[in-house]
Formats: C-alpha cells, structure tokens, sequence
C-alpha cells in the first residue's frame, strides 16, 4: 500500500493532468500585488503590471553594470514577478512605425484583393487582419525601413533578457476592426498551442521548460484607447505550471474574464510578456479605430535540433518499406509508430502560416500525422510521395 502510494504520489508530480487543475491552488499564485520597491528601473506600476520609461532604461543600460542590472530586472519580472512589462515610447521616431504601417496596409490590401491570408488561433476568422511572417514580408518590401525598425535597441535588450543571446525574431501582424471581437484566453506557442489530450502527455519540467523558449511582444503602431480593445492581461498567471491544461477549464477562463487586466498604450510603446501569461486580444468597441499591433515572438537560439535531416527523402524512403512491413506482420502498429517518430517530422512548426493556416485546431497536420494517415488507408507510394511533397512545399515561405 505504502509503494502503490508513493508510485502514484511520483506519477502525480511527473504527470500533470487537467483535471488535477485547482482554482484555489491558482488564486494563491495570481492574486498578488506588484511591489515598485522590487523592481528600480521600473516607472510606476498600473494594474500589478510594469511600467518602464524607455529612454531611462535605456540610460541605465549605458554601462556595463547598468545593462546588466536591467536584464537581471527583466528577467525576473517574466519569470516570478507579475510576467508582463510595458515600455513607454519604445520606438521615439513613430515615423518609423508610420512607414512600417503603410507597408502593413498594402499587405492587407493585397489580401483582401487576392482572398489570401488571414485566420486566427484563438479569435473567429474575420474578427481581425492577420500578415503571417510579417517580419519576411517587412523585410523584402522596405529593407531600410525594416533595418530602422528592428534596429530598436529596447526590443533586443528585452529579447536578451529573458532567452540569451542568437535569439530568432519572427513577427505577425494583428489588425483587429471596429467590432472585432476579443480572442478566448490562452497562453502561447509551443505548449499552448496544443489540445489538452497532447500537453499531458509531456511531463511536468517540460511545462516548465516551455515558457522558456520563446517570449511574446508587440509594438502598438496606433493609439490603443481602452474602447480599441488592447490585450488583457492576468498578472502573475505564468507561475502556475499547469496552466497550460488550467486554461481549458471553464472556471479557470471564468476567473480570467472577471478579473483580468487592460492597459491603454500609445503608438510606439512596447509590450513584452511572458508566453505563459494568460491573455488574450479585447474587443474592439470603437467606432473608427483599426487597432494594430505588430506581435513579436522571439525564440531561443537552443529550439533546434544539432543536425540538419532530409525527413521528406527520408519518409517516402521509408513508407514503402513500412507498408509492406506492416502487410506481411513483419512490423507491429506499435513498432511502425516508432520508427515513424524517428523518421518523420513530428511538429507542426515552423510553417508557412498562409499556406498551412492551422485549420480545424490550433496547429497544422505534421509529416507524421500525414504518414500515419497514409499508412491507415494503404495509399500507393506514389500518391504518398506526391502528399508529402506538397506538404513540404507549403512550408516554405
């Protein structure tokens, strides 16, 4: 009895589940205040979340012992502080921002006039306008415009404050209309981006591991009134580990909508937050205003594998081999699973999210979703070739 309880006691701890999800245990971690006296560099503190003055951060970032001293702020402000900090005036230029805008404009326009583009994890289609890899398309339109832009030295301070050094940049932008409505509360990419059957079936330290990854911003490229629906925030949610599976739960998303936080933001302020911060977009109440936000998600130089590996020449190499395998009992279902796992492409991402929009979910079909499928219905090997070619080219950008 003693070791059945100890066995299931470690299995409880290893094995987080949404059922397990506590609010009480969740009010414990959110409601907390926001102390200015921890955090010196910091402006003022609105809502339990961070305010910071940009160029007397940038000030103090001067020295070495100054830099260093504000990236050690950061740094804990995402991890056990309140998760979330604004940068007033972080790009001082807004014509800069302007100039970005009108590049933006003319992606949009050009996918209204096409029907491409567009499509949301956590909103309606329609609710908003959406460039998918802003940050290429920025770049290959007006390259000066973009070197002025992401020459921001507040967006790669605070990108370096919480993932290091060599981080990846990638961006979307996210026009939400007069009327648009608010997103569902979610956290974000990876584990976020999962149903609830998927993220329990990752033991408890990649929870932890996952927030660490990538880190969520958004530059404001207009006046964000309240009425505009700028994003809603819940201070502090980010410390609780199962959250990732909490946010399924209705009382959890019930607790989120009464007691979440809004900011109103200028253009040119900065937002960063941590990906595990419950949040998610407002409705847009206004009359006239189209309220653009450029979101930012950096991730960790370490989210990628040692080698490089052709799992296209590989899987359709493979999948003859597995079928006939499979056919003659050569291959158990279970061993074929393995082999697919360490043949195929397992993740959804990266991706081209215009060319493969995660329809029906939150995340595209993966190569080995696409070879399990072929398996199951014994497609011919060249119609499997010709599926996993298509696939592959719809991830290109």
């Amino acid at each position: 009895m003693k070791t059945d309880n100890f066995l299931r006691q470690r299995a409880d701890r290893v094995w987080l589940t949404e059922a397990a999800c506590d609010l009480e245990d969740f009010r414990v971690e959110v409601e907390r205040t926001t102390q200015l006296s921890d955090y010196p560099h910091a402006a003022s503190v609105e809502k339990n979340v961070l305010i910071y003055d940009a160029s007397r951060v940038l000030k103090t970032a001067g020295t070495d012992d100054g830099r260093r001293a504000v990236l050690a702020e950061i740094c804990e402000a995402f991890a056990t502080g309140p998760g979330v900090i604004v940068l007033k005036q972080g790009f001082e230029d807004t014509g800069v921002i302007d100039a970005a805008s009108r590049v933006f404009d003319e992606i949009i326009n050009e996918q209204h006039r096409t029907n491409t583009g567009g499509g949301d994890h956590f909103a309606k289609p329609g609710a908003n306008d959406r460039i998918w890899n802003s940050l290429e398309k920025h770049c290959l339109k007006d390259p000066e415009n973009f070197a002025a832009y992401y020459g921001n030295a507040l967006i790669a301070l605070v990108s370096e404050a919480w993932l290091g050094p060599s981080y990846q940049m990638t961006a979307q932008v996210n026009r939400v209309n007069p009327g648009g409505a608010a997103q569902s509360a979610h956290r974000d990419y990876h584990l976020g981006f999962q149903a609830s059957a998927v993220i329990e079936q990752f033991p408890a330290h990649v929870h932890r591991l996952s927030p660490v990854l990538t880190l969520q911003g958004a530059v404001a490229h207009c006046d964000m009134p309240l009425e505009s629906g700028p994003t809603l925030f819940l201070p502090f949610s980010q410390t609780y580990v199962p959250g990732y599976l909490a946010l399924k739960r209705e009382e959890f998303r019930d607790y989120f909508d009464k007691n979440h936080v809004q900011l109103p933001l200028s253009k040119g302020d900065l937002v960063f937050f941590n990906p595990a911060l419950f949040h998610a977009a407002g409705t847009n109440r206004s009359v006239d205003i189209k309220r653009v936000a450029n979101l930012l998600q950096v991730s960790s130089a370490f989210g990628r594998a040692m080698e490089t590996v052709n799992r296209e020449r590989m899987s359709a190499t493979l999948y003859p081999a597995l079928k006939a395998m499979l056919v003659d009992g050569r291959l158990t279902d279970a061993q074929a699973r393995n082999a697919i796992a360490s043949c195929a492409e397992g993740y959804s991402f990266p991706t081209n999210l215009d060319r493969d929009p995660p329809l029906g979910g939150l995340a595209p079909k993966t190569q080995a979703q696409l070879m399990h499928e072929a398996l199951a219905g014994r497609w011919e090997v060249d119609a499997f070739a010709a599926a996993l070619a298509a696939q592959s080219e719809k991830k290109l950008s």
